[in-house]
């Protein structure tokens, strides 16, 4: 099916990353032993949507990110919602993350899972459950609307101390999302303009911190998709660009065009952005 039809007919399109996504995780440790307990594991939920708001399109599926407000470390920074383990609480959020009506009981695959590998599963619920009570806390996201799709594969942070659990999920009603203090704005990008090779670009960052830093002064080039809306332009760059990369190669055998091929856009990382403003 070509990537167009596949894009203007949802029910394919779930069924379609739902069943990618397991033949994906086949045969993988996605959750090794001892992450439940690491200071490092952060849980994400790649959200994706039927519908963009300021799209024309009747169907016009898209991923759904948050930008980091200046009070939190990465200001400016587009991200999945998530976060890091709350154990007490994410522990029993898990339990109900199984229950009927909820995502994990939903999803054809769970049964399997709990059989064949149960302590991929465990280690699955309770961090799907970190990234349901982070999406919430963050955006008001309702879990009962959510479909699960499926784990991605982990990826780690280059600049923190971090590895991150992506989990995607359907968003099946919900339009209108409440903020707290982390997130700037709600960003929507059509996946139909990240399968565009034109709005890709290379991120020229200029390192400018503190006197000492062996990085200061020093500029580095990152891959990155620019993001264009009513609102301004937003750069998508980092681990949550590389997760998205993930993404479309294994949904729509998608490619990223080379790097060094690519015009440059030009950003700043000084102290703010690895400080914590709250």
């Amino acid at each position: 099916m070509e990537k167009e039809d596949l894009l203007k007919d949802v029910p394919r399109l779930v069924g379609h990353i739902q069943e990618v996504l397991q033949k994906r995780s086949i045969g993988e440790s996605l959750f090794p032993q001892g992450v439940l307990s690491s200071n490092e594991a952060s849980a994400v939920l790649f959200l994706i949507s039927w519908k963009c708001p300021d799209s024309s399109q009747t169907i016009d599926p898209c991923i759904v990110l948050n930008k980091r407000s200046k009070l939190v470390k990465q200001p400016g920074d587009l991200c999945f919602p998530g976060g890091a383990i709350s154990h007490g609480f994410d522990s029993k959020l898990a339990r109900f993350m199984r229950l009927p009506f909820f995502p994990l009981y939903r999803w054809p695959y769970w049964r399997k899972w709990q059989k064949d590998r149960p302590r991929q599963a465990r280690r699955l619920s309770l961090l799907f459950a970190t990234g349901i009570r982070e999406s919430f806390e963050e955006m008001m996201l309702n879990p009962l609307g959510l479909r699960f799709l499926g784990p991605l594969p982990p990826q780690r942070l280059v600049m923190f101390r971090r590895e991150i659990f992506p989990f995607v999920g359907w968003i099946q009603s919900q339009r209108h999302f409440f903020i707290n203090r982390e997130v700037e704005k709600i960003v929507h990008i059509p996946l139909r303009e990240l399968l565009k090779k034109e709005n890709y670009a290379r991120y020229k960052l200029l390192f400018n911190l503190p006197g000492g830093s062996a990085k200061s002064g020093a500029y580095q080039y990152f891959p990155c998709f620019r993001h264009h809306s009513m609102t301004g332009t937003d750069v998508l760059w980092g681990a949550t660009y590389r997760i998205i990369m993930v993404f479309l190669d294994l949904v729509f055998d998608f490619e990223a065009p080379q790097m060094e091929r690519l015009n440059a856009v030009n950003g700043v990382i000084d102290e703010t952005y690895y400080r914590n403003n709250s």
